[in-house]
């Protein structure tokens, strides 16, 4: 015989490729499905590992942003910084200054630093131009992608400032700085033109030094530059560390959400494509024997039959690299906006690693079975071609004739014992996608719950400020954090209630308000919110303990119990303008603002606190709105206002995990089936002589459809019996994970979110895919003619 890949050889290969067209194209397209759901997972679990840095890096950001008082010092001499000992790079001067302007509908938007360049490339601060174009003339500016949305996009115009003849600019492009160096940009001479002595003029330098890893040498840089220009020039700087660890924490949550999905992904793409291989290889014993009786050498065909594995398996691994690619970018964009990072794309070496691994895979799967076949002699690779090792399944067999089934069902029931090995990979791929569906449908039921428990003061009717217009409608994502809205002198809430309380289909309602606080003990003031009135209905999800429901007591959150030390039944001293109480800690709730650090507690604890808000629940058969709207002309004069609240919408956040979640789900279900589908295809072509023989004695296709789905319906059982709960199991250890990278524990009611109906129909799941999976198969063989069958061999 002669080399790999010619004379005879040759032919052997691509006659085996040839003549298995339907197994050739399940083997493609089941490695296919494994790869591409490989190099999402790969493609994720690196855009999980340290975000931050990897865009810090891509987009070399400023280590520090330093604004100067351009009349104390010159370009020339800040130019001149980059000179000092440790700078490694700068950028600028730019122009900068604040402005708050005003949406086209009149809304105010907070304080935005506006820096003016002439484009967004730098040595310092590369700009993600994420769309548009950079401002090039006079009326024309860039935003931070972080203001993107229904308010703020492309073609939009905003107003510099409230005040009469201020300019309009047109919003033309949006850009992202990881370094958050800026709110928006400019032309240099836009940004000039714009400054006014309540917004002066000052110069922005950005700096990157050799050692920058520590606060220490951030502060120790700031202090070289300070000595380097004329005192006082220096009027403030920022370090990429707070960006850094605000954007660390942020991205925490959905590590282990990503993991949990790369590994399930990266295992089944393994197990498929070992089974798929091995399957294929072990399928064709009979034919290699035949193959040895001719002349060919062990070698040969070991040779041949792993090539015939890594043909269809190769053109698959290639589209699955593409199609992995084509998928990993939606979800990578998500993963963008989860993370507020630049541009993340597949890493080159996850498109190499991946196929290379599956290769191997490939290989080793064909190689051990196609070893086998050369060690075994002609005869008995011939006889074992056949049909399953004598006596293999013949108990289950005899077992299942016993039920009172169809014998059609019964011969399917017992089939799988015949190939133990194929019928494990059947198994796990099933297990794997009832795993991947039972946790998705948790996590994705535990993130609504967390949307719902969010902002729980939104759940009311009805809002009344006792004090000036209530809050902008704009959200400003905490890259940009808004300041205070320009508020009237605040209304006397006495009368304010009283307008509530006298309001007609007015059911229920509570007041409350924010103040700053001590405590002791605690570095700095914390957020205090404070409830006069039942407040129970704006509750937050409580993680252990009670709400406030009397005086006394402190509700507080995961992170403040934490940092703090203490427990349920401690107490803490509070001091609020001068008024210090002791309070006890009677419950811990499920709130994650102000890094966990607010306190919820009775306004009648701190007499000089007075309500600010009006919670308001109305009767029944009342529309908010037209409620609102009455309201609001009674209590407008006052000083205060009404607004109906909307149907709170889900956190961004959430759905972009949730969309996540699903897709990848898809993907792993979609595989589980396909590795289904290449086993019945195998098991149905090693049968088809004894459909043959089962049509003759009078089966019917529908029995024939009934015996191939039988087959595998035991495997959809027993794998739902083992997914469903490993994946209830996995839910059970990520979210706790996910929770505690945010700095909280979870509430029952994001935990405990699984229904016994649920469990069921997701222990059905297994059924579904192995049914899905075997359902053209079972087709093929009821429309095979019988004539046809039985002279297959």
């Amino acid at each position: 015989m002669t080399r790999f890949g010619g004379g005879a050889l040759g032919r052997v290969i691509r006659s085996g490729v040839g003549r298995r067209r339907v197994q050739t194209v399940v083997i493609a397209v089941a490695t296919m499905m494994a790869v591409a759901s490989a190099v999402v997972a790969g493609s994720l679990i690196v855009a999980a590992n340290a975000p931050f840095d990897h865009a810090f890096a891509k987009q070399r950001g400023a280590h520090l942003t330093a604004q100067f008082d351009p009349a104390k010092v010159t370009a020339a001499q800040l130019e001149a910084t980059r000179e000092q000992t440790g700078v490694t790079a700068t950028a600028g001067p730019y122009p900068s200054t604040t402005i708050r302007p005003e949406d086209s509908a009149g809304l105010r938007m907070p304080k935005l630093t506006l820096v003016g360049r002439s484009g967004p490339k730098a040595d310092v601060d590369d700009l993600d131009l994420r769309s548009g174009r950079w401002a090039t003339k006079t009326g024309e500016i860039v935003l931070s992608e972080s203001f993107a949305g229904p308010a703020f996009k492309l073609g939009s115009t905003l107003r510099t400032s409230d005040t009469e003849g201020s300019s309009t600019l047109t919003v033309v492009g949006l850009a992202l700085s990881v370094s958050k160096t800026a709110d928006a940009w400019a032309t240099p001479a836009q940004t000039r033109a714009l400054a006014s002595a309540d917004n002066p003029l000052t110069s922005q330098m950005l700096y990157r030094f050799d050692s920058a890893g520590t606060d220490k040498q951030i502060t120790d840089g700031r202090k070289t530059l300070a000595a380097a220009v004329p005192s006082g020039a220096l009027l403030g700087s920022q370090s990429y560390l707070e960006t850094k660890r605000a954007a660390d924490q942020g991205a925490a949550p959905t590590i282990p959400f990503l993991i949990a999905f790369g590994v399930l992904g990266i295992v089944m793409s393994v197990i498929i494509v070992g089974s798929v291989t091995s399957g294929a290889v072990g399928s064709s014993l009979r034919r290699i024997g035949i193959l040895k009786a001719i002349g060919f050498t062990p070698r040969e065909v070991v040779r041949a039959y792993v090539a015939q594995a890594l043909i269809p398996a190769a053109a698959g691994i290639a589209l699955g690299v593409v199609l992995g690619n084509l998928l990993a970018v939606p979800l990578l964009d998500d993963t963008e906006q989860a993370y507020g990072t630049a541009s993340l794309t597949v890493a080159w070496w996850v498109d190499v690693v991946v196929p290379l691994a599956a290769l191997v895979v490939v290989g080793v799967a064909a190689l051990v079975p196609a070893l086998r076949a050369g060690r075994l002699r002609t005869v008995e690779a011939i006889a074992v071609g056949r049909a399953p090792r004598t006596g293999r399944g013949q108990w289950a067999h005899r077992v299942a004739g016993r039920l009172p089934l169809p014998r059609a069902v019964t011969y399917g029931l017992a089939s799988p014992f015949a190939h133990p090995v194929r019928t494990v990979a059947m198994l796990l791929a099933v297990a794997f996608g009832t795993v991947a569906a039972t946790f998705a449908v948790g996590l994705t039921s535990s993130l609504t719950a967390v949307g719902e428990a969010q902002d729980p003061e939104d759940r009311a009717a009805v809002t009344v400020f006792a004090g000036g217009p209530g809050p902008q409608p704009i959200e400003v994502k905490p890259e940009a954090p808004a300041e205070g809205n320009s508020e009237a002198p605040p209304a006397d809430p006495a009368r304010i209630r009283a307008a509530v309380e006298a309001q007609e289909g007015t059911a229920s309602y509570y007041a409350t308000t924010q103040e700053d606080a001590t405590v002791a003990g605690v570095t700095g003031s914390v957020s205090l919110s404070l409830y006069e009135g039942d407040s129970r209905p704006g509750s937050y999800e409580m993680i252990t303990g009670h709400w406030i429901d009397g005086a006394g007591q402190v509700v507080v959150a995961s992170g403040f119990l934490e940092r703090t030390g203490t427990k349920i039944g401690d107490t803490v001293r509070v001091t609020h303008q001068g008024d210090t109480r002791t309070l006890r800690i009677v419950g811990e709730a499920f709130d994650t603002e102000d890094d966990g650090m607010r306190l919820h507690a009775g306004m009648a604890d701190f007499p000089k606190a007075e309500p600010r808000t009006f919670l308001v629940e109305v009767k029944s058969g009342v529309s908010p709105a037209d409620y609102a709207e009455k309201l609001a002309e009674v209590v407008r004069p006052l000083g205060g206002d009404a607004m109906a609240n909307s149907p709170s919408q889900q956190d961004n956040f959430v759905l972009i995990l949730q969309s996540m979640a699903a897709l990848l789900t898809l993907m792993l279900v979609s595989v589980a089936g396909l590795g289904v589908l290449n086993s019945v295809v195998i098991d149905t072509r090693e049968r088809v002589h004894d459909l043959g023989v089962c049509k003759a004695l009078g089966m019917s296709p529908r029995q024939t459809v009934g015996l191939v789905l039988a087959s595998v319906a035991g495997i959809g059982v027993l794998g739902g019996m083992i997914g469903v709960p490993a994946g209830f199991a996995l839910h059970g250890i990520v979210l706790p994970v996910m929770g505690h990278a945010a700095g909280t524990d979870l509430p029952p009611s994001v935990l405990d979110v699984y229904v016994p109906w649920q469990l069921v129909l997701l222990g059905l799941a297994g059924i579904a895919i192995a049914m899905l999976g075997a359902l053209l198969p079972a087709g093929w063989a009821a429309k095979a003619r019988t004539a046809v069958a039985l002279r297959t061999e």
